[in-house]
């Protein structure tokens, strides 16, 4: 497939002049001389230069990786059909769909921009975070730095102990069987050449306990309304989580709240003030 650099230039140049700050959780701030986003911020949603960024709009420069346009798509909070359309005008196949996707649909993304005091996240059905808000990274960490199979929070709790560190630990038996409740329920849905598939295959070989529970062929297991998280500084919170679910990309949006005039809802609070700073590092 080749590259339509013109259809590429106007179709970002339409896109991203369709949208205002504040549809994509941005200040509108001072004066503007046209409307819609401008190119730097188009760039800084799609966590790219603005250079880079404006190269692309002004049909210069090589020709965008999957990577690139994949970042583009998101920052501008494009729809499947429009994704799909921009990778083609960029000479790239586009990527799957489905529970695959790591493409996050522009309503969820609507609702999630508008959290900013609130701990929320972004996941996959196989339990990968792809955003969180800054409340929710200071709750538990940056989730989305990890690659691979890592990327998921079920594959990490049977190979990487200290990831059960942010939670409490009358909790962890009922986890390490609600992660391989989910994976079997994943793995069932998608078949055998399925990623979940792969790491069910890759776990039984790496976690005794995981073989374990998985011999039990438990399924069914529904997270619990309440979590019982231990942050390093605040220690423990109960927090509330409400599920919003996108079946077409099976993703889920969770928010996590506090009961009003709880300690937990204190904790929140002084959260917003500490941030993540007692996971750098």
């Amino acid at each position: 497939m080749e590259i339509d650099r013109a259809g590429l230039a106007e179709f970002l140049r339409l896109r991203r002049e369709a949208l205002q700050p504040e549809d994509v959780g941005l200040a509108r701030g001072g004066r503007r001389r046209t409307g819609g986003l401008r190119r730097e911020e188009a760039a800084s949603l799609s966590h790219m230069s603005t250079d880079y960024y404006a190269r692309i709009e002004q049909q210069r420069g090589p020709q965008p990786s999957p990577q690139m346009i994949a970042a583009i798509a998101q920052g501008l909070h494009l729809t499947l059909a429009e994704r799909d359309h921009l990778f083609v005008l960029a000479g790239h196949a586009p990527p799957p769909r489905g529970g695959e996707s790591s493409h996050i649909s522009p309503g969820m993304l609507r609702i999630f921009d508008r959290l900013h005091d609130t701990p929320a996240e972004v996941v996959t059905e196989l339990g990968e975070t792809l955003r969180q808000t800054a409340l929710g990274t200071a709750l538990v960490g940056d989730l989305t730095r990890f690659e691979g199979p890592e990327r998921s929070i079920g594959f990490r709790w049977f190979v990487d102990p200290s990831s059960r560190r942010i939670y409490a630990e009358e909790e962890h038996d009922f986890l390490s069987r609600l992660w391989a409740s989910g994976l079997r329920d994943v793995v069932t849905r998608r078949g055998p050449s399925s990623r979940a598939a792969r790491w069910t295959r890759e776990l039984l070989d790496r976690s005794d306990e995981f073989a374990r529970i998985w011999g039990l062929h438990e399924v069914g297991l529904r997270p619990r309304a309440v979590k019982h998280f231990v942050h390093p500084e605040l220690g423990a919170l109960e927090l509330e989580c409400q599920t919003l679910f996108e079946p077409e990309q099976s993703h889920a949006l969770l928010v996590y709240t506090a009961a009003p005039g709880s300690e937990s809802q204190e904790k929140l609070r002084l959260l917003s003030v500490i941030g993540a700073e007692s996971f750098s590092g």
